[in-house]
């Protein structure tokens, strides 16, 4: 009995190890819309972002102006695409018990971002264009 306890036991555990996996389009879309994420890397504060409709996004690193720009699903990834950058920049998420996870997917060193914090206010941005 306890060998066939035992046996079962190990045949569960790759099943319960395996990470999550990366969210859809459509779960993403569900989990961010409306909600403004702020992003660490490290321990250190990163970026925030503000998901608004129709894929909309608005995303500043912490103390810069912020961009404004877009994202759409490709290869199982979300991509964005922001007004002054070069191209797009491919993320897959995944949503934890801590909160959203961002893992880079791109040429270079690779990035991995949690949220700090997420709220329904916007994103506070800074630079020329804000104010009187």
């Amino acid at each position: 009995m306890t060998r066939v306890m035992l046996a079962s036991l190990l045949l569960s555990l790759p099943s319960a190890l395996t990470a999550q996996s990366p969210m859809s389009a459509e779960e993403f879309d569900a989990y961010t819309q409306g909600q403004t994420f702020y992003y660490a890397e490290n321990g250190t504060a990163y970026g925030g972002e503000e998901y608004l409709r129709n894929r909309r996004v608005r995303w500043s690193f912490l103390g810069d102006e912020c961009k404004d720009g877009y994202w759409y699903p490709q290869d199982g990834l979300i991509c964005f695409v922001y007004e002054d950058f070069n191209g797009p920049q491919c993320w897959s998420f995944t949503a934890t018990s801590d909160g959203l996870r961002a893992t880079f997917h791109g040429e270079g060193a690779t990035t991995e971002l949690y949220e700090v914090r997420k709220t329904d206010k916007p994103l506070l941005c800074l630079g020329p264009e804000v104010g009187v």
